[in-house]
């Protein structure tokens, strides 16, 4: 039988892992995670958010870090995406520029995380735009569920 810590660790760390997945190009959906846990009300909203949010977060960075070696690649037979796929990306990232990272909660999020990291954003203004991008979500998606939830 579990402690109620190691229950509570459980939860928590599933929903990071639920959170971190679902940033990256793995079949992943944190949002029915999210919604159980703050069914159980055994954790203050605030702190599902956090872990989402920092989850989800780490995730897209591994996007980035793809996105950073992905070039060197390009000219690869195995790779996924020929040369005007990928100018395409990179021109719509050059137009859209840094705050179309603000969209990478989005179904096409892990495109723009890539692109970023192939464009060569600073890190730290990725961080900052996509934690708050996410963080957003997740305080929405919250609001949302315990509307349903009552």
């Amino acid at each position: 039988m579990l402690t109620d810590l190691a229950a509570s660790s459980l939860g928590l760390g599933g929903l990071f892992v639920a959170a971190f997945g679902a940033a990256t190009v793995l079949p992943f959906q944190s949002e029915i995670v999210f919604a159980g846990l703050q069914a159980t009300g055994q954790w203050p909203l605030w702190v599902l958010v956090v872990v989402a949010s920092i989850g989800n977060t780490l995730g897209s960075v591994v996007n980035y870090g793809m996105g950073v070696g992905l070039e060197r690649f390009r000219h690869k037979r195995w790779f996924p995406a020929n040369e005007e796929q990928l100018d395409k990306a990179q021109r719509w990232y050059a137009k859209w520029g840094l705050w179309s990272l603000l969209l990478s909660w989005a179904p096409l999020g892990d495109a723009i995380t890539l692109a970023a990291g192939i464009m060569r954003t600073p890190l730290w203004q990725f961080v900052l735009l996509v934690g708050f991008a996410k963080t957003v979500r997740y305080i929405a998606f919250a609001w949302s569920a315990a509307f349903i939830l009552g």
